[in-house]
């Protein structure tokens, strides 16, 4: 694996993380490296083959106010509106630390949107990582620095 900026204990975070696509009795949860029924099941329906899992929040991973994060994320919603003609859903989420040591962090599972420009919409929101989904339904963590 090649050698990252980000902390172990910050990969190990993110590793563990629960990333929520939706609410309600709709919801997915998304587990890095960990099949997901409920997306495969999502693709064959949509027609799409790859999604990312994308925040504007805490960028680097230094915790901002929840109006910094808010207005962050509005830019980043501004942002994937250019690429609704492409895709046909943007579902929103949020992503959970599993140890409650940071709040949600607002995101979006946006679906059809390919590994190059997901890595570029992270890394333009001065993000750590992303999760990307290729056709095989099985998230994968995404490290950017």
């Amino acid at each position: 694996m090649p050698r990252s900026h980000i902390p172990a204990e910050v990969i190990a975070a993110y590793r563990s993380a629960r990333y929520q696509a939706g609410s309600g009795p709709d919801a997915m949860i998304l587990r890095v490296d960990q099949y997901s029924e409920p997306l495969s099941q999502l693709f064959a329906t949509s027609g799409h083959r790859c999604a990312a899992f994308i925040t504007a929040c805490n960028p680097f991973g230094v915790r901002q106010s929840p109006e910094a994060n808010r207005a962050a994320c509005v830019r980043l919603r501004k942002r994937l509106a250019q690429y609704v003609p492409q895709l046909a859903r943007i579902i929103e989420g949020v992503g959970l630390d599993s140890a409650g040591d940071w709040p949600g962090e607002e995101s979006f599972l946006i679906l059809g949107l390919d590994l190059e420009t997901s890595r570029a919409l992270g890394r333009d929101f001065h993000q750590n990582a992303i999760v990307w989904v290729d056709k095989d339904a099985i998230p994968r963590l995404i490290l950017l620095r």
